[in-house]
This record gives C-alpha cells, structure tokens and sequence, in this order.
C-alpha cells in the first residue's frame, strides 16, 4: 500500500517510515534546544542559617545509594572543608543499594532521590525493631530537564472547565474503596472509605451539563510501583493503595523504548489532549517537551482551599501540594544520639551552604528555612 498526501504526492511506505524518523529527530533537536534555553528558577536561601560545627566530627561518613556523585562529591568537600577530621566514603550505584547498605551495617547514611518504598520500610522495621530516621534535604524538581524526582501535575483537555482538584477528590477519580493504609509501618483503618466515597462522572465534580453524566476516562503512570503511584497512595489515599481499575495506564519501566513510535510518557498526555472527558497525571517537564495543549489543574490540600498553582516557588514553599521529596535515611537506635560526625553531615546538608549545593545542582529544589528547621528537629 502507497501513502498519499494532498491527494497527489505517493511516497512508498519504505521512504515515508525514513521521513517520519527525520521529522522525529528534527523535533528532538529542537527540544534539546529548548532545554538548553532553560532558564533555571532561582531560590532565597538567606533565611537559612550558616553551618556551624557544634561538635568535631571524626571518622569516615559512608553514604551508600542513588548515584548523586556529583551532589555528594561537592557536600564533601564543603564538608571537609569546615571539619577536617572526617572523610566520606560514597557507594552511589543505585537507589536500592541505600538500605542495603543499612540492614548490612555497610552504610551510616542511605541517600535516596525519592522517598523510600513501603518494602524497604518493613524490612528495616523487621530487622531492628524499630523505623530509620528519615530525613528530607531537598524537594523534588518542578520544571526544570535536568531535575530529577518531579512533582505530578494533574491535567485535562483544554475545554474542561474544572476549577482544580482535592487531594480528596484525587482520591476518590484514581482510588477505589479500601479497608485502610499504611502510616510509615504500621496498618491504620483511620484510613478505610467506601464506595461511596469513589469520583466516576464529571457531575460528581460539579459539572453540569452534557458532562455531568460522563464517566471520567483515567490516565496515569506506572501505578504499581513508582515514586509518583506513592506520592498519591501517601498524600491522597492516606496510606491506601487501592487503585481506580480503568486507570488507562502508562508504565514507564520502558521509558527507552518506543510504541507506535511514542513513548509512554507521550501517550497519556495525547490521550488526555485528546479526549475532553479524560485526566491524568504527569510531569510539567513533560508537558513543556511535548508543547501539550493539555490545561494543569491548581491543588487544593482540603475542601475550604487555597487552590494552589504548581510553579518553582510553590515547590520551593511547600504550599502546592503534589511535590515530591529526596531522602537521607539513618540507622538510629531509639532514645541515643546519632555519632558527632553522622548528625554533622547531615546539619551540613541543611545549612545554606548544603541547600545551595541543592539548588546549584538543578538535580533538586532546596528547603525553605522552615522545611530544613523541621528536618534538623528531627536529630534532637
């Protein structure tokens, strides 16, 4: 079969497929310029105060996890520059290498670009008898390409009216009804709903009209296990991860491979682009790639509001609600301290000089003052 276009121009099927990849190429080009036109945000980290040692820190710090090198190479050196009777012994393979590196004794710190899974949780919980100590030291990335762990926009087609979203409606378009969830490591009913409490029409959403009674077509990313599925079981399913069954569902353990010449990424924003009873979740950096006509729905944490538009600052102040997070993790008994040199790092890390680290590094968007004072409470 020949393919026509305009009626007069036959282009055999082998030459129209060399095409096509030359246009896909051309587009790619193009993206990439646009990210190297990427203008990064810019954070006041003033408020935060200047690291101080409190006590000298000696011995060897090792830091087992995702392969942050740069990050970590750049922390200790600042660090040693500050405390010279301690070195940093960094194994930054991968991700799942941070609590293996705990449960073995191997590591005092397990550096993670996300949050940990619920399984790691319970393994170190089985093993000591107690949860590590979590703690956050950057906020995941909005908008920028060359950030990492970013927060969910929550999208839908352009003509939708929808003011924005709940987390408790969010719970109730992508969760289903559910016994209860899990809070850290332990089981909570506080958590259960039922049916009742699930969103299918868009006149449950306060649409009136031809779209009241629609159902709403779903789209989301890899719901079974990744950083994203997470981020919504914890912040809109209180722990819960009973998911809505016709979620349309892109998994991304094939990011590198293409279907139909698309990516997974690209299908769930082309089907909520084209689908006006259709939402979905995906990344702003994305969204910006794909030059996607989709709209992004402000977040409001409770019923009463404020709705709140995801932008740099709103990540940066915590208030937009969807963001996500990169993590520290220690071994820490109950009740005793951590050792000098642990607990110095980690104040380090949390000062403006480890927080700018953070933001230079564009990997990460740094802790407000007040995000990094609730982290260091955490050592006390």
């Amino acid at each position: 079969m020949n393919i026509f276009l305009s009626g007069c121009l036959r282009i055999p099927p082998a030459r129209w497929q060399r095409l096509l990849g030359i246009v896909a190429i051309l587009l790619a080009a193009c993206r990439a310029v646009s990210a190297a036109d990427f203008t990064p945000a810019t954070y006041d980290l003033s408020a935060l105060p200047s690291y101080k040692p409190e006590q000298m820190a000696l011995g060897v710090v090792r830091i087992y996890g995702t392969p942050l090198e740069s990050l970590v190479g750049r922390w200790a050196y600042e660090f040693r520059a500050r405390q010279g009777h301690v070195r940093l012994k960094a194994y930054p393979i991968n991700t799942s290498q941070a609590f293996a590196g705990l449960l073995t004794g191997q590591a005092d710190i397990g550096l993670m670009g996300h949050r940990t899974w619920h399984t790691s949780l319970m393994g170190f919980h089985q093993a000591f008898g107690y949860d590590p100590l979590e703690i956050r030291f950057a906020t995941g990335s909005y908008d920028d390409p060359q950030g990492s762990t970013p927060g969910l926009m929550f999208i839908v087609h352009r003509s939708n009216p929808l003011r924005g979203l709940t987390l408790q409606q969010i719970d109730g378009i992508f969760g289903a009804q559910r016994t209860g969830g899990w809070d850290g490591t332990q089981w909570t009913t506080a958590a259960a709903r039922g049916p009742e409490g699930n969103i299918r029409t868009w006149g449950q959403l306060g649409l009136e009209g031809d779209r009241a009674d629609q159902p709403i077509h779903v789209y989301g990313s890899d719901v079974t296990l990744s950083n994203w599925a997470d981020l919504i079981e914890r912040e809109a399913f209180h722990g819960g991860k009973k998911w809505n069954a016709a979620i349309i569902e892109g998994p991304r353990a094939d990011i590198g491979l293409k279907a139909h010449g698309k990516t997974r990424d690209q299908e769930i924003i082309e089907g909520v682009e084209n689908d006006p009873l259709a939402i979905g979740f995906m990344f702003q950096r994305v969204i910006n790639a794909a030059e996607s006509d989709v709209r992004v729905l402000p977040l409001a944490a409770g019923a009463s509001g404020p709705y709140i538009t995801p932008s740099p600052q709103t990540f940066f102040d915590g208030s937009y609600p969807m963001h996500n997070g990169a993590y520290l993790y220690l071994n820490r008994v109950p009740g005793k301290p951590l050792s000098a040199r642990d607990r110095e790092f980690v104040r380090f890390v949390l000062s403006r000089e480890g927080q700018q680290i953070v933001a230079d590094s564009r990997i990460f968007i740094p802790l407000s003052a007040s995000q990094a004072q609730a982290e260091l409470r955490k050592l006390d």
